[in-house]
């Protein structure tokens, strides 16, 4: 096992998933890595990574580095000893020092989207960044796919291998994820199958980083595709390798000879882990002392404690301070219990039918001339209010 004072751990904390990776410097290479969801639980998984480190990688306090980024990477950092590295600077340093053929980067994250394109300085012949990023909203991120296959429901593996090549699109808004989600509802619901759903809001999700991110500059090949949705969604790689170079002919730019378009446009191995990747290349241009790793017991305590004290101090008084405080509140806002009305075969009752075909959900009731509720109904109707199953509850 490599000694402790050569490993830096990169940390990329971001908004659905945690990334990490040990560099041993003595050989460049990463001896341990991982990529999970955390459910809406930094600093939980954050810490369930570094105790599996301490065991596998063989860091250690007070020797080891460590260097965070990513939305969540503050937060976590401060409790570990950790070095916070801008997510862009860091894509960036993993792209210079292992792609450096590099001219463009498409990286989509949980809630954020970043495009970076490189050009040649003409005086100095240095390479410059021309960054671009969207985390001000869910549009054209992974949170959109994310948010309408809990809707579709799509299991994850089905999901990575979703197509694009061959399938019938349709319209679906890109630049808001709210508007997106509206028009899947819609199209769901005229009978338009799952494999075309996806398809057309890859579609959208491209064609909304394309006009948007890149700012009216041209991606330069080779194009790298990194973050989660990009590695792992076959569907998204083919709309990629399918408008990048639509963009390139329609601009007569110039592209190498003898190759194929598509052939510009790659996932690279790694590619969920680069911003993890770029804080190892931070820490090494950094003073040995910057980023030492304190262990994990202050991170425990603050998910066990701290946590909880902090919020003490910020939040307000609870709805009750005693049992009877409780029991007067449920009292007074308690709702009166709802009794159907019951019917014998062959009865004929007079009454209205109102029925509200949702996008999520289908209600009806049941209403005589009085104004009265009779019966009503609440079933999910999973976006096909039509096919669902019709059964009255008292609730």
């Amino acid at each position: 096992m490599p000694e402790a004072k050569n490993l830096i751990v990169g940390f990329d904390v971001g908004s659905t998933t945690v990334k990490s990776v040990v560099v041993d410097t003595t050989t460049d290479q990463i001896i341990w890595s991982d990529y999970q969801r955390h459910d809406t639980k930094q600093p939980e998984k954050c810490l369930e990574f570094l105790k599996r480190m301490e065991a596998d990688a063989g860091i250690k306090a007070g020797e080891s580095r460590v260097f965070v980024t990513g939305s969540g990477g503050g937060p976590v950092g401060v409790h570990i000893g950790a070095k916070f590295v801008q997510e862009v600077n860091a894509v960036s340093l993993a792209v210079e020092k292992l792609y450096p053929e590099c001219g463009s980067v498409v990286e989509l994250g949980g809630q954020d989207a970043k495009i970076i394109i490189f050009k040649e300085d003409p005086e100095t012949g240095r390479k410059k960044k021309i960054p671009s990023m969207n985390d001000k909203c869910a549009g054209g991120t992974g949170a959109v796919i994310d948010k309408i296959n809990a809707k579709v429901r799509i299991p994850a593996e089905e999901l990575c291998n979703m197509g694009y090549l061959g399938l019938k699109l349709h319209p679906v808004a890109g630049k808001c994820g709210v508007f997106a989600e509206t028009d899947i509802n819609g199209l769901q619901k005229s009978g338009v199958p799952p494999s075309e759903l996806m398809a057309s809001l890859f579609e959208a999700i491209i064609q909304q980083n394309l006009a948007v991110l890149t700012r009216g500059n041209t991606l330069r090949p080779t194009v790298l595709l990194l973050g989660g949705p990009n590695t792992y969604i076959k569907g998204m790689q083919d709309c990629w390798k399918f408008n990048i170079p639509k963009v390139w002919e329609e601009r007569n730019f110039p592209l190498p000879e003898g190759k194929d378009p598509k052939d510009l446009i790659m996932v690279p191995d790694n590619a969920q882990y680069f911003a993890a990747l770029g804080c190892v290349r931070f820490a090494m241009d950094e003073d040995a002392s910057v980023g030492i790793y304190k262990g994990c017991e202050k991170l425990e305590w603050y998910i066990n404690y701290g946590r909880l004290e902090e919020k003490q101090k910020k939040g307000g008084s609870g709805l009750y301070k005693t049992e009877n405080e409780l029991s007067e509140f449920k009292d007074r806002y308690k709702s009166k219990k709802f009794v159907p009305h019951t019917f014998k075969p062959g009865q004929h009752v007079e009454a209205f039918m109102g029925i509200d075909g949702g996008s999520t959900s289908t209600k009806a009731v049941l209403v005589n001339h009085e104004g009265e509720v009779m019966v009503k109904c609440y079933q999910l109707s999973r976006a096909i209010p039509w096919k669902t199953p019709w059964r009255c509850s008292p609730t």
